[in-house]
């Protein structure tokens, strides 16, 4: 059962957040909207626990605010859906750190070692691909992740540097730190990878419903960078017929540029 009313902000008390950065000046321009508006109820439990709004919370108790509107809740909730609770009321705020949500989602999938990222985006209503870039971090050394919790760094870069095997990716965070862009970062990385695709070969074949068979040789470190390189060489592909290039010459065309 859920009961909608104004509850004392006395009553409140708080629990664990994933939302760790409250800066004293933006909850003091919270606490004052709030004394205009508060536009969404926080979320209780009927012991005064906060599921939800905790940083409205502070603000409200920083201004002096006695009241807040609030969903009080009896449901019975586990650890892990409360957490969810949390992470899907905050993960859409512009303001939480992509550090917080990077995470909290490692959180979410420790306590639940059944799920995949897809069912991470369900629970959070997120798009696959966004919460495949928020999870880009696990895929970094220790250095990129220290840099990306001090804020030299975004969730953009940290997708770009996780796509590159470990031992490059020192180089790419010191092209960061030195000023280089996300799509600079791409561009070196593609340039190291092109040279792992090693040969393409057109051979013909017996089976009359094929005719050709098409070869690729190469190293390919992950799914997302099969899924890269797969969607250059169709684009390439097209290129070469617009221009009258037959298959034999555009195999060979891609050996000679390295695979790009």
């Amino acid at each position: 059962m859920r009961e909608r009313s104004m509850k004392p902000v006395s009553w409140m008390k708080s629990k664990s957040n994933v939302r760790k950065a409250c800066g004293k000046k933006d909850l003091l321009r919270l606490g004052e909207s709030l004394k205009v508006r508060q536009i969404q109820p926080v979320v209780c439990q009927p012991d005064g626990t906060l599921l939800a709004g905790q940083r409205r919370w502070r603000a409200a108790k920083l201004v002096g605010l006695e009241e807040l509107e609030a969903i009080v809740t009896d449901e019975p909730l586990t650890d892990i859906e409360i957490k969810v609770i949390q992470l899907t009321e905050n993960i859409h705020r512009a303001d939480l750190r992509g550090f917080e949500k990077w995470e909290a989602c490692c959180e979410l999938l420790k306590l639940n070692p059944d799920w995949h990222a897809k069912d991470l985006a369900e629970h959070l209503w997120l798009d696959p691909s966004m919460v495949t870039r928020l999870l880009s971090p696990s895929k970094c050394i220790l250095a990129v992740q220290e840099a990306f919790a001090k804020g030299l760094l975004g969730i953009s870069d940290c997708y770009a540097i996780s796509k590159a095997a470990e031992d490059e990716q020192s180089g790419l965070l010191r092209l960061k730190l030195g000023g280089a862009s996300r799509d600079q970062i791409e561009a070196h990385r593609r340039n190291h990878w092109n040279g792992s695709i090693q040969t393409v070969v057109v051979t013909r074949t017996q089976a009359p419903s094929t005719g050709v068979r098409l070869q690729i040789n190469g190293i390919v470190d992950s799914l997302d960078d099969a899924v890269e390189w797969l969607g250059r060489m169709l684009a390439t592909a097209k290129d070469a017929k617009t221009r009258g290039v037959g298959l034999q010459g555009w195999a060979a065309a891609i050996h000679r540029n390295g695979g790009s």
